[in-house]
């Protein structure tokens, strides 16, 4: 990417940018977007129906007008085809979950300065939040449902009949694989919280013959059964290096010989200033955990060595926000 050309006008859009975030994460969380489907509403009507002031859901209305996510005639406001699509709950193209999980993240980034300075995280995460593991299982779904249409076919699957989905939430990507590969069976595995929503994901994509779900925890428990193929996505980040050579050592113990193993992550550059999209993922797994962060292709492909991996490569596929994969075989 392009590194940007600075100037007083770009620096100005990049610090007020929060300001349009904000208006968008409004948007979503408030739900106006679903209530403004055909044939849409006044913000009188929208006010009265999320229990909100009148004068400032107007606004909030003119502000999205003004992004082009609405539009207005007269004192009336519509959808325009991308938010009807995108910010609807109704649409089976819904991007709200991992909005809402965005802007769960902004108050720990406007504590950065705290800390960078004690090297702490500052998210504070309340127990058993439902809304909030909803929007982080959901949300993923989201980002998966726009990559792994274009990336599983760059990925070649031909002749492996078991993946193993680690820490695959609900089960995205292990259902596109076997769409892809006809002769492929997946299982995920991951914490027990997530089973209703990766076997409600699996139903709706009538999968349940070929992608089962197995609850544990990566860290703690043994993973069941063996595979010829691994697919780990965004799952290191979570963790310090330590426990990233543990899963990936777990990993190896489950995998066939000759079985493959795909790292998907936010990869940096060994001297870990690029990509943009990875750097700046480092400072947020730095706000809001102790030791996840995003690593080098280096320091991943030394992992990958440690725990008897061979034949490691970079597969070339291209992806939105330079997210990159490693494959690499069991001994």
């Amino acid at each position: 990417m392009k590194p940007m050309e600075w100037n007083p006008g770009s620096l100005m859009a990049v610090s007020g940018g929060h300001w349009q975030t904000a208006t968008l994460h409004a948007g979503v969380v408030l739900d106006v977007f679903t209530l403004l489907e055909d044939p849409g509403g006044s913000g009188a009507e929208i006010a009265r129906q999320t229990g909100a002031d009148v004068e400032a859901m107007t606004r909030l209305l003119d502000a999205l007008t003004a992004m082009g996510l609405l539009e207005k005639k007269g004192d009336r406001y519509a959808n325009t085809a991308f938010s009807g699509r995108f910010l609807s709950r109704r649409s089976p193209a819904y991007m709200g979950y991992i909005i809402q999980h965005h802007q769960s993240l902004v108050d720990s980034f406007n504590r950065m300065p705290e800390a960078v300075r004690t090297g702490k995280p500052v998210r504070e995460r309340p127990p058993d939040d439902v809304d909030r593991r909803r929007n982080f299982l959901m949300g993923m779904f989201n980002m998966a449902m726009g990559l792994a249409p274009v990336m599983v076919p760059q990925i070649d699957l031909d002749g492996r009949k078991h993946l193993l989905d680690l820490g695959g939430g609900p089960g995205t990507w292990a259902i596109h694989f076997c769409k892809a590969n006809p002769g492929l069976q997946a299982s995920i595995f991951d914490l027990p919280t997530t089973r209703p929503f990766a076997e409600d994901i699996i139903k709706r994509f009538d999968m349940t013959g070929r992608v089962s779900f197995l609850g544990g925890d990566v860290l703690r428990d043994r993973i069941p059964g063996q595979y010829d193929a691994a697919w780990l996505s965004h799952l290191l980040h979570g963790t310090g290096p330590e426990q990233c050579k543990r899963i990936i050592a777990k990993t190896a113990e489950g995998l066939a010989p000759d079985g493959m193993i795909l790292i998907h992550e936010f990869i940096l550059d060994n001297d870990r200033t690029a990509p943009l999209f990875a750097a700046l993922f480092n400072l947020n797994m730095m706000l809001g955990t102790t030791g996840g962060r995003s690593y080098t292709d280096g320091e991943l492909r030394e992992m990958l060595t440690a725990a008897g991996f061979t034949a490691i490569q970079r597969i070339p596929v291209q992806s939105p926000n330079d997210s990159g994969v490693l494959a690499a075989t069991r001994e």
